[in-house]
């Protein structure tokens, strides 16, 4: 008889690995499937962290030939030598999907490579790339199988002149012209990246601003800061084709998103970074029974339960933003379900980070989201040129705003653009997560000289003003 697991998870990304980890921990006999060779997911190997590793020595790069000489460090011009640069991308990479490798081992959980499919509750089958088909009993399957980019219709994908994500992360040489299709989180993150080592980028969104969904003061001042650095922005506008040359450059299409004239943008490389969806292929759900919503997600309750007992779903494959850290949290809560405990996530307080330079931070509402729901909020905000460490840093772009409920005092969301603001949003996060006030923040002390101190003069600005300003 096969060997019967407590919990089968499908998908070694951040939800799945870190809810097979938990599950392990609290005494399941726990399996995961994966197809790739390496543990991690789209996160740990083409995603999350290569981009990050990318970005900051990128922004060195940029440090070193702009902002040493006003520090008193004469160098000459650095030079880049980009098959290095993706050398440490490689370690980086390495690094953390053995990490994972390890924690399973540490755990005790068995992997099984090659695709997994769903042919009935309680079974999982894989198919590997060779050698015969495996079948895996268990008492729950958990799908995590993320998302892939989304592509626009009529654009031949190759991943060296056309290119997603993927490829963007592993470019051969410094484009001239790069076109970046799409003003989200992943093409101003890569846009900014090629930008620093040399690249003339012109963004193009269907919409009249950049980063949809956040904050729309932040990102008008954070579209700003990006023309400044040699980023240009064609707005309302959408991309129609893109014709290869016979010289390899690319004739990129772009129209007014509303119709009109045709203008034609010269490009090197084009990055099609128009959003992910949901990653459900070769799984099977149609005949388990999975049901799905109208945007292709496997629907769940609010315990991750989908529509047959006994599966489970999280992280892109569900609705909600698609973020590493809501899928790890989804993975903890739906382990600790299983585990007869009560899995919860707060999805009022998930933060969203754009690791650009300066970065872009961002939990709960936005301005736009309680002017719709007729909030009666209050704004606290302070600006990072007013702040002396940043002053010492030469990091003095941004500021820190706070939105907080006139009545309650109650903190409802807050934003952060600036150096390191990824960081500094998490005491924010743990604010809300506890439900605190304005005042609360505005009373804690802050060590001194710190960026972090923005944050508080911003929730002093709510109360009786801030001080620096």
């Amino acid at each position: 008889m096969a060997d019967q697991f407590d919990l089968v998870v499908i998908g070694s990304g951040p939800g799945g690995y870190v809810g097979a980890i938990r599950a392990a921990q609290l005494g399941l006999k726990v399996a995961v499937v994966e197809k790739w060779p390496t543990l991690g997911g789209t996160c740990l190997n083409i995603g999350c962290i290569p981009s990050k590793a990318l970005l900051h020595a990128s922004e060195l790069f940029e440090e070193a030939g702009h902002s040493f000489k006003t520090l008193g460090i004469d160098i000459p011009a650095p030079v880049l030598n980009l098959p290095q640069m993706m050398n440490h991308k490689a370690d980086v990479v390495a690094s953390n999907v053995g990490g994972v490798d390890y924690l399973f081992k540490k755990n005790k959980i068995t992997v099984f490579r090659g695709i997994g499919s769903i042919p009935a509750a309680g079974k999982v089958l894989v198919t590997p790339q060779s050698g015969p088909q495996t079948e895996v009993l268990t008492k729950n399957i958990v799908i995590a199988t993320g998302s892939v980019s989304t592509n626009l219709p009529g654009i031949e994908i190759d991943e060296k002149t056309v290119v997603t994500s993927t490829g963007a992360l592993t470019l051969g040489k410094v484009p001239a012209r790069l076109l970046v299709i799409g003003a989200g989180v992943i093409g101003l993150e890569l846009g900014s990246v090629w930008a620093r080592l040399g690249s003339q980028v012109t963004v193009v969104e269907y919409l009249d601003r950049i980063l949809p969904g956040m904050d729309s003061e932040v990102a008008r001042q954070f579209q700003r800061m990006l023309q400044k650095q040699g980023m240009e922005f064609k707005l309302s506008s959408k991309v129609a084709g893109v014709d290869k040359q016979e010289d390899g450059s690319l004739k990129v299409r772009v129209e007014p998103a509303k119709g009109g004239e045709v203008e034609l943008i010269d490009a090197d490389v084009a990055l099609v970074a128009i959003g992910r969806k949901p990653f459900t292929e070769g799984l099977g759900l149609d005949l388990a029974g999975v049901a799905l919503d109208e945007r292709g997600r496997v629907h769940v309750d609010g315990h991750y339960k989908t529509s047959v007992d006994g599966i489970y779903a999280i992280g892109d494959v569900i609705a909600g933003p698609m973020l590493a850290h809501k899928a790890e949290d989804e993975g903890i809560a739906v382990a600790e379900v299983l585990a007869g405990q009560a899995g919860h996530v707060n999805y009022a307080a998930i933060p969203s980070v754009v690791y650009t330079n300066p970065e872009v931070a961002s939990v709960g509402k936005t301005e736009d989201e309680l002017k719709a729901a007729g909030v009666n909020y209050k704004i606290g905000k302070f600006p990072f040129t007013a702040n002396g460490r940043a002053k010492a840093m030469l990091a003095t772009q941004g500021f820190v705003k706070i939105l907080a409920d006139v009545e309650t005092d109650r903190v409802l969301g807050a934003h952060i653009v600036g150096k390191n603001a990824g960081e500094m949003i998490h005491e924010l996060v743990t604010l809300m997560e506890f439900s605190g006030a304005a005042e609360d923040l505005a009373r804690t002390t802050h060590a001194h000289p710190t960026l972090s101190e923005a944050v508080r003069e911003a929730a002093l600005a709510l109360g009786d003003g801030a001080i620096h300003i």
